[in-house]
């Protein structure tokens, strides 16, 4: 790539391939819950009888931008509005540390030449998921005060152009799932609640992408294209079968990457000698409906700014104006993914055209990412859990005399 973005059929196809091989949405989410015992006299009791608790409540934010919260304002994302919940429910304020990022993967071996960005809506693999878990033990320097981490992982490290290639078998996308939202999901598990001690961990799981309530639209015949000319042997698929196959894989990744963390969890609780309502660890399973996914007509994920006004606008330039996002966000990212690929002396041809297609990908990072409905729906599936253990957890500390 390396041109100004157009309005055609290839290169958005080009675009989507290559927004989600770097982030997807993903989604694997995670929470750290603070476990005090209650005496042998205490029943539960109502949120009426609450009084505010001399202690802040710590809540830590790890993973990538699912939990970050692409494209969406602060008042919007998925950990603020848990922490507007959590701050009304017991009765404390609530002080959050946000480590995740958009593009973060759980583990690297390149663990060298990560670019420092103050903006999370870059997306960028490093820091890992396990290295914001040691610089949040280095800000709080007792593991012990976190009351509670939100944490994701795993759809990045398994680079999602895998899941936008038609070619790939659904037994495919399961054996890579396995192995990247297994194993490495577990290892991460165990440093954050031995980082964490105090701590109850909910994870979460992530959505499909693509449904059968997706629009068979100039995405879907773009990506037919690309294949077919990446590989000219292969048989050339139509929209409608490329549509098919991605909705397969795309239903293949979410069931095999909710038992992959599921087992994950089970495992690290077996470790830790807890099950049942005491599991310091709980996965939240994320339903995301048919009629939610990308490109459907009640989608809740970002996509394109398909308005009227916007497509004349495109229209009359010729391509010259772009195609934004319909997210909230773009032109923060778009002003901090312009300064983190601006132009750079003696760079050669092809250094040219990477750092082109490298900003057109970070423009473009909110695409597919849970728009406001999908924030809530992930808010709304964590708070469900946690009204089940916010008395046992020990966040309630002190009640008004009866």
């Amino acid at each position: 790539m390396g041109k100004l973005f157009r309005c055609s059929e290839i290169e958005i196809g080009h675009l989507v391939i290559f927004i989600f091989r770097r982030r997807i949405l993903a989604c694997s989410v995670g929470f750290i819950l603070i476990i005090s015992t209650l005496t042998p006299c205490q029943v539960p009791v109502s949120l009426g009888q609450v009084k505010p608790n001399d202690r802040p409540f710590n809540l830590l934010v790890l993973g990538d931008s699912v939990l970050w919260g692409e494209g969406l304002k602060t008042e919007h994302k998925t950990w603020y509005q848990v922490k507007s919940w959590l701050s009304e429910n017991t009765g404390r304020a609530v002080i959050e540390r946000i480590e995740a990022h958009s593009g973060a993967v759980i583990e690297s071996r390149d663990t060298i030449g990560s670019i420092i960005v103050g903006d999370g809506e870059v997306n960028l693999t490093l820091p890992t998921v396990r290295s914001q878990v040691d610089a949040a033990l280095h800000y709080y320097k007792d593991g012990s005060k976190v009351d509670l981490v939100l944490v994701n992982g795993c759809a990045n490290d398994i680079d999602a152009q895998n899941l936008l290639n038609p070619a790939i078998t659904t037994a495919e996308i399961h054996r890579m799932t396995e192995a990247k939202c297994g194993a490495p999901v577990e290892r991460l598990l165990r440093k954050i609640t031995s980082s964490f001690p105090n701590a109850h961990v909910i994870i979460t799981g992530y959505y499909p992408f693509f449904s059968k309530k997706t629009r068979e639209d100039v995405f879907i015949k773009a990506l037919a294209r690309r294949f077919f000319k990446n590989d000219p042997d292969s048989p050339r698929m139509s929209s409608r079968v490329t549509l098919e196959r991605l909705t397969a894989n795309s239903k293949g990744w979410y069931e095999a990457s909710n038992k992959s963390i599921a087992d994950a969890v089970a495992k690290v609780n077996t470790g830790l000698g807890s099950s049942g309502s005491n599991s310091r660890i709980v996965f939240v399973e994320i339903h995301f409906l048919p009629e939610h996914s990308f490109g459907a007509k009640e989608t809740q994920l970002w996509g394109l700014d398909h308005s009227p006004f916007k497509r004349l606008l495109v229209f009359l330039s010729l391509g010259k104006i772009q195609i934004e996002t319909n997210d909230e966000l773009r032109k923060q990212r778009n002003a901090s993914c312009d300064e983190l690929y601006k132009r750079r002396m003696s760079e050669t041809r092809d250094e040219k055209e990477d750092r082109k297609k490298q900003r057109l990908i970070c423009r473009y990072a909110a695409l597919g990412h849970p728009n406001q409905n999908g924030a809530q729906l992930y808010a709304d599936a964590i708070t469900s859990q946690l009204k089940s253990v916010i008395s046992e957890a020990g966040w309630i500390r002190e009640l008004q005399a009866r």
